[in-house]
């Protein structure tokens, strides 16, 4: 009989630990795994691939914020009526309310599943920092604590969680949709209006704080003072011609002619082998970035600060540099233009295949489940 597993997550938008967990119920063996998914918030955009693959999807209606009795009422009405042997939590609201309901509804098994390093150094909101100090406090509720980055357990360490068990499961990349496409450049470039001699940077995220495009932006203004044929492109939400404060930055760092605009896009696959270099200039709260992953699956060298386990990701397929550092960034550029870039994409794309495929991390978690219920 299958392993019934239920999700509870936050939301479904498009962030890391949303496509992490599509990336992985959608690929369980559905002969040893049920796995249904239950959102916080109503859907967001990456219920559809879920509902898509058959993967049940509810929602217990709660709004953005703090958590509530109704919705915990709600989650243990549905753990009641499903009766999951495995509860697993992703993100700080998912882990609190998942323990009250997990408890509530004498749900045996709770894992939660950390994604980030520590936020709370940053400009956290009050109730986040409430929130994390009461999680540490409950730290040794759930059977195991997933974290995918080693930085990820080192901060919630000093945030004073302490786990029964700590499990490391990093993320994993879908090497047949993520692959080398160099042939295809010149016409995956054409599509976003992107010349074929250009020497193209690009930034997979969203207009946040913690992605520090002000100093992205702030490199891309000095290299391009060198070269003229240089192009960086921003695609993720929030990065495009709606975004005044944006657009305004771009304007006073004359940086028009060299700036594209995409916008959130579902077709990622198809930007990053445009690129000829990918850069992560997050300055806080990641602990392991999907889309460095991605870029190298796709043959691209990364430039990233050491934020996270992003350095221990690019090893030496890449280049890292110091939190903030747009002078730095802009060497950076130019080392892996003048130095080959294809040759730091090739052993990029070597490391995610022996390292961090999503058949890895499936195989992670099928050991974790049937570690915790045994001979079913």
């Amino acid at each position: 009989m299958p392993i019934r597993v239920c999700h509870l997550i936050t939301d479904l938008e498009t962030g890391g630990a949303e496509r992490s967990l599509v990336n992985l119920v959608t690929g369980m063996d559905r002969s040893r795994f049920d796995s249904e998914v239950v959102s916080l918030l109503p859907p967001g955009p990456m219920a559809e691939p879920l509902s898509r693959a058959g993967i049940p999807v509810a929602t217990l209606g709660m709004a953005r914020g703090r958590p509530t009795a109704a919705a915990l009422l709600a989650l243990v009405r549905h753990l009641r009526r499903s009766r999951p042997a495995i509860l697993q939590t992703w993100l700080y609201h998912a882990d609190f309310l998942g323990t009250l309901g997990a408890a509530l509804s004498r749900t045996e098994r709770l894992i939660w599943n950390i994604r980030c390093t520590d936020i709370t150094k940053q400009k956290t909101e009050q109730s986040i920092r409430w929130l994390v100090r009461m999680l540490a406090m409950l730290s040794a509720r759930p059977d195991v604590v997933v974290v995918n980055s080693q930085a990820g357990r080192r901060d919630h360490e000093t945030l004073g969680y302490h786990p029964r068990i700590w499990a490391e499961i990093p993320n994993g990349v879908d090497l047949a949709r993520f692959s080398v496409r160099r042939t295809e450049r010149a016409a995956l470039r054409a599509r976003l209006g992107l010349e074929a001699d250009a020497f193209v940077v690009g930034l997979v995220g969203r207009d946040h704080p913690m992605k520090d495009v002000g100093t992205f932006l702030g490199a891309a203004a000095l290299r391009s003072a060198e070269n003229k044929n240089v192009r960086f492109v921003l695609c993720g939400e929030g990065f495009n011609a709606n975004n005044l404060a944006l657009t305004g930055e771009i304007a006073r760092m004359n940086l028009q002619k060299h700036v594209v605009l995409l916008g959130r896009r579902d077709d990622v696959e198809d930007i990053y082998p445009a690129f000829d270099v990918a850069t992560l200039c997050s300055i806080y709260g990641e602990g392991f970035p999907n889309v460095v992953c991605e870029a190298m699956a796709c043959g691209v060298p990364c430039v990233v600060t050491g934020i996270g386990d992003s350095a221990r990701i690019v090893d030496n397929t890449g280049v890292v540099v110091p939190l903030g550092d747009p002078q730095a960034i802009a060497r950076a550029w130019k080392i892996l233009a003048t130095s080959g870039a294809e040759d730091f994409g090739d052993r990029a794309r070597a490391r995610i295949e022996a390292n961090y495929s999503l058949e890895i991390m499936r195989a992670r978690y099928t050991a974790l489940y049937e570690q915790l219920v045994p001979n079913t």
